[in-house]
């Protein structure tokens, strides 16, 4: 069961897309992983953030943002040393201020899901004509959330990547609607409709 354009990806990546993307996430713990693999993906592809995605959870303790926030030079250097780990120390340090940074938000929130779902009020948004294949790489609600996210010492979340969280999250079902996936999702979350905000590089999928 693999649509969306994802047939022509690894097993791991079709698997994925079964199983796990724009499923609405309402657990903190899998909220913070997607995240930072999308940190670790900047530059890179997909593929390799899923192929590698055992690796992550070894590095950096299943993603427990609590130990993760506590990291030290020490952590850093078996890290890099890991082996098949990416070499960012750049992104690696980016990882361990933006559990801090996390840490903050679920304590003025109650939960970093409490925060991020106010954005769509709780619902899952279907934009006019995603579902027919046209999506964007980023909107208008991305570069709010982003803006937000930066000013609070988030980095490596730009619009771009919170549109790819946006997705993987479930906060935007961009499933086409032939693919089983979309009404899967569409029938055990609440949904919104809307319509196309401030969208940039729209591509059509087919």
């Amino acid at each position: 069961m693999s649509y969306c354009n994802w047939e022509h990806t690894s097993l791991l990546n079709q698997k994925y897309h079964d199983n796990e993307w724009g499923v609405p996430v309402r657990d903190d713990r899998k909220q913070f992983e997607y995240l930072m693999m999308e940190v670790m993906q900047c530059g890179l592809s997909w593929d390799l953030m899923i192929n590698k995605r055992d690796i992550f959870r070894k590095c950096f303790d299943n993603f427990n943002y609590d130990k993760i926030a506590s990291y030290d030079d020490t952590d850093i250097k078996r890290i890099l040393n890991t082996m098949g780990m990416i070499k960012s120390e750049r992104k690696i340090k980016a990882i361990i201020g933006n559990a801090k940074c996390f840490q903050q938000i679920r304590k003025e929130f109650g939960s970093f899901c409490n925060y991020l779902w106010a954005y769509s009020d709780n619902k899952t948004i279907l934009y006019d004509k995603h579902n027919d294949g046209y999506i964007p790489v980023s909107n208008g609600l991305s570069d709010k959330i982003s803006r937000d996210l930066k000013h609070r010492g988030f980095k490596y979340l730009g619009p771009v990547t919170i549109y790819s969280h946006l997705q993987a999250c479930g906060i935007i079902n961009d499933h086409d609607e032939n693919c089983p996936r979309f009404s899967y999702i569409n029938n055990r979350a609440q949904t919104v409709h809307k319509k196309r905000f401030l969208e940039k590089d729209v591509h059509k999928f087919v």
